[in-house]
């Protein structure tokens, strides 16, 4: 439940403000919502006569944990290139089911593109990214266009999307990777793992894989697939979407880091020397020209 007092506190909060950005904290993209529907717009503190490009970010923590805090430094360096950054929330396993946890994110998006022009935001230059359970989301809402548009928020309008380390673009491929996993060496199979994540129904495993819903003439935004390279199943999901998508001539690029790990390569996004960095700075570049 949130507290009338508590509500009123989040929403009109001033900016806080460092030398690069502003940042309005806790916003709610749904009327009368959950504690968790609420989002973070990271600004540049210098204003603009131009409505800026926008990069919506999706947390990680396997759909059952994470918060939209956990940016690291993407809205450092969205602000210092006039860039908007937005973070949400949403809610989680197993306290609501898969469908509507994307759901969520779907709306805060729609919100976003509503009013995002009153904080100096372009609603038609959106970039959509996440990382790990945030990767998984970002994919599917930048390739089935069902859960946009409830919210009135059209392919058009996406101009990228950026997944980080997902291993669930592809979700019957990978449950069978994982479960044959555990059979031929003898693990405890899951209770909770993948397949009961996104519903134990094998038509909805396929629902849920962004792969699913490729195809030419969408206006499915480009693709930019980060991975860690020793993570074979991150590789080889992000290999996998990425050559579906260009064989409908979307582009898509996977590229993969080493000496790294799974939180270490999306906390690393925003270092100058990092390499995953210059491929995520240059996507972004590309698609806003």
């Amino acid at each position: 439940m949130r507290f009338p007092f508590l509500f009123l506190l989040l929403c009109c909060t001033p900016f806080s403000q460092s030398p690069a950005q502003q940042k309005l904290s806790n916003l709610p993209y749904r009327d009368g919502g959950h504690e968790r529907h609420v989002l973070d717009i990271y600004l540049p503190a210098q204003k603009s006569d131009q409505l800026r490009p926008v990069i919506f970010w999706i947390h990680g923590g396997g759909w059952q944990a994470g918060d939209k805090s956990d940016v690291g430094l993407k809205p450092t360096v969205a602000t210092a290139k006039g860039h908007v950054f937005v973070s949400t929330n949403y809610r989680l396993l197993p306290h609501v089911p898969m469908e509507q946890l994307i759901d969520d994110v779907a709306a805060a998006l729609g919100w976003v593109r509503r009013n995002i022009a009153t904080n100096g935001g372009d609603p038609n230059r959106i970039i959509v990214g996440g990382h790990s359970a945030g990767a998984q989301l970002a994919a599917i809402l930048c390739t089935d266009s069902a859960w946009l548009a409830k919210y009135d928020v059209p392919f058009t309008s996406l101009r990228g999307c950026i997944p980080v380390d997902g291993d669930t673009y592809d979700i019957p491929k990978i449950i069978a990777t994982a479960e044959h996993r555990q059979m031929l060496y003898g693990g405890k199979m899951f209770t909770f793992g993948h397949r009961q994540k996104f519903g134990n129904d094998p038509d909805q495993h396929v629902r849920f894989s962004a792969v699913t819903h490729v195809a030419k003439d969408k206006h499915i935004p480009p693709f930019l697939l980060l991975y860690f390279t020793g993570n074979p199943d991150t590789g080889a999901q992000a290999r996998r979407l990425a050559e579906v998508l260009q064989a409908s001539d979307i582009s898509a690029k996977a590229f993969g880091k080493a000496d790294t790990n799974h939180s270490q390569l999306n906390d690393d996004l925003g270092k100058p020397d990092d390499p995953a960095t210059v491929e995520y700075q240059a996507f972004i570049d590309s698609v806003l020209q």
